[in-house]
């Protein structure tokens, strides 16, 4: 992907919300229905729970209306919503919904480009504002509950449902991203897919070597293009797919998990929503100060992949 170019309008995240249902569902009752336990679970995926529950655009109401009350803006001041979610409540319409229910008045569309479609989202909302929009929401949302096989326990115990937002607005002079990458290979959409009307199917070990392969290489082009090293991150965003995902990732980039938001333990894989939950965990931890160099990075079916760097709070010296 080609770098910034020097001059672009630049933007900062004024504002973060994030929603999950009130529903727990516990390795525990999953393995009252299913040949597994909750061991079994932790040791392969680092999953001890999840939430179940709710829908894509009530999800999105919610996140969307705490970023926007942190961020101290009216709806109305909003130029544009991009909600990013491979789980719709309907065939379309689901951000115009949102769009509505927040009471903002503005373009509204919905992205789908499964785990990595908040990263797709986020590049989007810089783009949008890279040509003139003062303020953009990206969501990213998934009900992934209700494509889930809970009979199938390769990919039950791995999905939740969940929703993360944040504002961007636009400021005078450079803004928080440094660099970024969307990448896609369509020839691997038989590993990690979904039909219409069906439910998730995955070759487990297969997007295991595959994901790993992506991120570290989206991560590095994003790194290149922002001039930075790992040695320059403060923290790692990545998407909450696996554990085991998270630390081979963070061994190939040479950074140590200590330095990654993970909160896949009582999350799971909630898709869209993984790194804006990831990301507002970090942020209301205190585990990110201004100036601190940020890599969000991610994999998804399709399959694609995607990363950026961040500068919090913009051109800090």
């Amino acid at each position: 992907m080609p770098a910034i170019r020097e001059g672009a309008r630049g933007a900062v995240i004024s504002g973060w919300g994030t929603s999950l249902p009130e529903k727990v569902l516990t390795n525990d009752e999953l393995a009252a229905t299913m040949d597994t336990s909750d061991e079994w679970i932790r040791s392969r995926t680092g999953i001890a729970e999840r939430r179940v529950g709710g829908t894509t655009i009530g999800l999105s109401i919610e996140s969307g209306r705490q970023a926007l009350e942190m961020a101290g803006l009216d709806p109305s001041r909003i130029d544009a919503l991009v909600l990013a979610t491979t789980t719709p409540d309907k065939q379309w319409g689901s951000a115009a919904v949102v769009q509505h229910e927040l009471g903002m008045r503005c373009g509204a569309v919905d992205v789908n480009a499964a785990c990595t479609g908040f990263m797709y989202g986020l590049v989007t909302a810089h783009g949008l504002i890279a040509m003139g929009a003062d303020r953009v929401l990206v969501i990213g949302t998934d009900s992934l509950s209700r494509i889930t096989d809970y009979t199938d326990r390769a990919t039950a115990p791995l999905f939740g449902d969940g929703s993360g937002a944040v504002v961007l607005e636009s400021v005078d002079g450079d803004g928080e991203l440094l660099g970024w990458d969307l990448d896609a290979d369509g020839s691997a959409l038989g590993i990690l897919q979904a039909e219409v009307g069906g439910y998730i199917e995955m070759e487990g070990k297969e997007v295991f070597r595959r994901a790993v392969r992506l991120m570290v290489d989206s991560a590095e082009k994003s790194m290149a293009h922002a001039g930075v090293t790992i040695d320059d991150i403060k923290l790692i965003i990545p998407h909450q797919a696996n554990i085991r995902i998270i630390q081979a990732a963070c061994d190939r980039l040479g950074i140590p998990i200590e330095r990654a938001s993970v909160v896949i333990e009582h999350t799971g894989n909630t898709s869209s929503a993984t790194i804006p939950l990831a990301l507002a965990d970090a942020l209301d931890r205190g585990r990110v100060e201004y100036g601190d160099l940020l890599l969000l990075v991610g994999f998804g079916g399709g399959m694609t992949a995607a990363s950026c760097v961040l500068r919090w709070g913009g051109d800090a010296q």
